[in-house]
């Protein structure tokens, strides 16, 4: 089983003098996503996706990446999501199969992209403009009005649930709050799109007891979704296609993140610190 973190020793310099000392690191591995495909007797194998991440909810990390790429529409087409065993020792734990319903096929516009993400910068090296704009297939319904005193809470209240931040001070989150500020779901991870992806996973996971649900059906409509750092352009993009109509960032937004919260009818809210934040669409 991979772990989220890293024992390593290090040397800790202060006031001149250095001294030995263990320390903890957040992990970041490669995660392999493949999908299995076709009719029961003739199963073929894509690769989709390399993504660097931090290990745990790769189940969830898998299936909100389909989600949100346009990929599946919810557990309805998806049989399972089990880890590859059959793999070189090395990439043990590191290799996922989400399993596709045998009636589904597969659009090669849409997985055809030679996708690798990085912790850093997201979804990298798509064959066109156009496959960067992943479309959102069901209307979000507008946030509406905000109460300041509970955006201004949900850092304090996402810092406290993370764990794996407590002890290396490296990682991101993102946390799904419902309008009254009530902790839903979070989920850490070296890259902030990752952790995005995750607590998305799991709404879909979520959406397995509703037979007639999906992701984007889920009851998102009074969400708010919390990430640390930046608001770049891909999470607004995830947001969008969850459904969750108000997302807000510690850090600040892009321009195409602004122009696309505001072509999506989604509040978009950056540099939220303290008592302070700034509306940059929406609200």
């Amino acid at each position: 089983m991979r772990l989220p973190v890293s024992p390593i020793h290090i040397t800790r310099v202060e006031q001149g003098s250095s001294t030995g000392a263990d320390d903890i690191l957040v992990t970041e591995e490669p995660l392999e996503i493949r999908l299995g495909h076709g009719p029961e007797q003739d199963r073929k194998e894509v690769q989709l996706s390399v993504t660097m991440r931090t290990p745990g909810n790769d189940e969830e990390l898998a299936l909100g990446f389909l989600f949100t790429e346009g990929i599946i529409k919810g557990m309805s087409e998806v049989l399972r999501v089990v880890p590859c065993e059959n793999v070189k020792e090395e990439e043990r734990g590191n290799v996922i199969r989400v399993e596709l319903h045998p009636s589904m096929e597969l659009d090669p516009a849409k997985w055809q992209r030679n996708f690798y993400t990085s912790s850093s910068c997201g979804v990298c090296g798509k064959t066109s403009i156009e496959a960067v704009h992943t479309r959102c297939a069901t209307a979000i319904t507008p946030f509406g009005p905000i109460d300041p005193k509970v955006i201004t809470a949900l850092p304090d209240r996402m810092r406290e649930a993370q764990t794996v931040f407590k002890y290396t001070g490296g990682i991101h989150a993102a946390a799904l709050f419902d309008r009254e500020g009530k902790l839903l779901i979070l989920r850490e991870d070296v890259g902030r799109h990752n952790a995005v992806d995750k607590v998305i996973g799991a709404l879909i996971t979520a959406s397995r007891t509703n037979s007639e649900s999906t992701a984007g059906q889920l009851a998102t409509d009074n969400c708010q979704l919390l990430a640390s750092g930046r608001a770049g352009f891909e999470l607004v993009q995830k947001c969008l296609m969850a459904g969750i109509p108000l997302m807000a960032a510690v850090g600040a937004p892009s321009s195409l993140a602004v122009q696309l919260a505001k072509e999506g009818g989604l509040t978009l809210i950056g540099f939220l610190r303290g008592e302070r934040f700034n509306v940059y669409a929406g609200g």
